[in-house]
C-alpha cells in the first residue's frame, strides 16, 4: 500500500486517554531554536521557521513539540509568533517540556533539574511565552540530575494539571521502572521517547509498557536527525557548520556514520515503490511499530515539510520492512531490537 493523495491530511490518533485526537505526525521544532546554545542546529531564519509551522497546520499536522530549552526559549517564542493570527478553532495543539534550565549569562549553559519550584516556574515562564492560558502537555524533559526524586516533579506535573495549567502531563527519555514509580503517583499521559531505524531501545520495554498502562507515545528523531532523510551523505556531514551539533556527534562519524549511511540507502528502493521520500519511509517505519501513537518530524521550511508528511499516510509492506530489517542485521547499524 503507498501513501495516500499528496494532499490528504496525515490520519489521526487518540492520544492515550487525554482526549486528544493528534496527527500521526507533529512539528518538531528542537531546531527552529536555532543557533548559539548547547544543542543548536546552525543559524535558523524565524520568518522561514513561521512558514513551515504555518505550512506543516495547513497540511494537516496538528500538534506541535517544543521545549523551553530550544534556543533557550526562542523556540517557544517562534511557535507563540507562528500561531497568533491564528483561528483559535484551527490552532494545533502545543506540547512542551520542562526540567532543563540555563545561565542567562552563559549561553552554553543546561542542567537537568526536578525541584518542585522550578517545575512550577519553568511552566509560566512557557505559557508566557507561548502566550497561552493552558499548556496542552507538558513533559519532563529528562530525569532529574540535581538529586531531585522523580516523585517530586512528577508530583508537581500532576498538580499544575490539577490547577489547570496544563491539559495532559507525560515523560521524555525516562525508561520503564521511571514510569511505573510515576505510574504509582497518578497516571503517566505520555511518553517521549527516541525511537528511529538506527535508535530502537525504546522496543524492548517501554513501548510494551506504554501499551499496557494506554499511555500515549510520541517518539522523537524518526530520521536519526536527518541521516535517514536521504540528503545526507559523507560530503555534507564534513561540511556541517561548527555550530551545528552534529558535526560532533558519534552517529555522524567514522564507521558508525558509515553503516547508518547503508540504513538509509536500503530506504531508496523503498521510497522508489511507493513513490515518496525516503524522508516519509523513515516515518512510517517508525509508525509502524507497536505502541507508537505519533512521531515528531523537524523542519526549517515548508519544502522540508512537505518532504516528510506523506510518511502518516504510508504503509510499508512486509517486503518493505524485511529488506531493512536485514540490512540493520547485516551492518549491526543502531542498537536495540530489530523488527521482523
Amino acid at each position: 500500500m503507498t501513501a495516500t493523495a499528496p494532499d490528504t491530511p496525515p490520519v489521526t490518533r487518540p492520544l492515550g486517554t487525554t482526549g486528544m485526537e493528534i496527527s500521526r505526525v507533529g512539528f518538531g521544532a528542537w531546531a527552529i531554536g536555532g543557533a548559539d546554545w548547547a544543542v543548536g542546529w546552525g543559524t535558523q531564519d524565524d520568518a522561514d521557521s513561521v512558514r513551515a509551522i504555518r505550512h506543516a497546520v495547513a497540511r494537516g499536522v496538528n500538534w506541535i513539540d517544543t521545549a523551553a530549552i530550544y534556543g533557550l526559549g526562542h523556540s517557544e517564542d517562534v511557535v507563540a509568533k507562528a500561531l497568533a493570527e491564528m483561528p483559535q478553532a484551527e490552532r494545533p495543539y502545543v506540547f512542551t517540556k520542562c526540567g532543563q534550565v540555563w545561565d542567562p549569562a552563559d549561553r552554553q549553559s543546561k542542567r537537568r533539574v526536578g525541584r518542585r519550584e522550578s517545575i512550577i516556574a519553568e511552566c509560566e515562564a512557557s505559557l508566557r511565552r507561548l502566550r497561552v492560558e493552558r499548556i496542552d502537555l507538558l513533559q519532563m524533559h529528562w530525569p532529574a540530575e540535581d538529586g531531585t526524586a522523580l516523585e517530586e516533579y512528577w508530583g508537581a506535573l500532576l498538580d499544575l494539571q490539577a490547577a489547570g495549567k496544563v491539559r495532559a502531563v507525560g515523560l521524555s527519555n525516562h525508561n520503564a521502572d521511571q514510569l511505573e514509580a510515576a505510574e504509582a503517583l497518578g497516571h503517566v499521559d505520555t511518553l517521549q521517547p527516541p525511537l528511529s531505524a538506527l535508535k530502537r531501545g525504546a522496543i524492548a520495554r517501554e513501548l510494551p509498557w506504554c501499551l499496557a498502562h494506554d499511555t500515549g507515545v510520541i517518539v522523537y528523531s524518526p530520521m536519526q536527525s536527518g541521516l535517514l532523510s536521504g540528503a545526507f551523505s559523507a560530503a555534507r556531514v564534513a561540511a556541517l557548520a561548527a555550530d551545528d551539533w552534529r558535526s560532533r556527534h558519534g552517529d555522524f562519524t567514522g564507521e558508525a556514520l558509515t553503516r547508518n549511511l547503508a540504513v538509509a540507502a536500503a530506504m531508496k528502493p523503498v521510497a522508489e515503490r511507493h513513490g515518496v521520500s525516503q524522508a516519509a519511509v523513515a516515518v512510517a517505519w517508525v509508525l509502524a511499530v507497536p505502541g507508537v501513537t505519533g512521531a515528531i518530524v523537524g523542519a526549517r521550511s515548508p519544502a522540508q515539510v512537505d518532504g516528510w508528511v506523506a510518511g502518516a499516510n504510508l504503509v510499508l509492506t512486509d517486503e518493505d520492512r524485511a529488506g531493512i530489517a536485514a540490512v540493520l542485521r547485516e551492518t549491526g547499524a543502531g542498537s536495540g531490537p530489530v523488527p521482523d
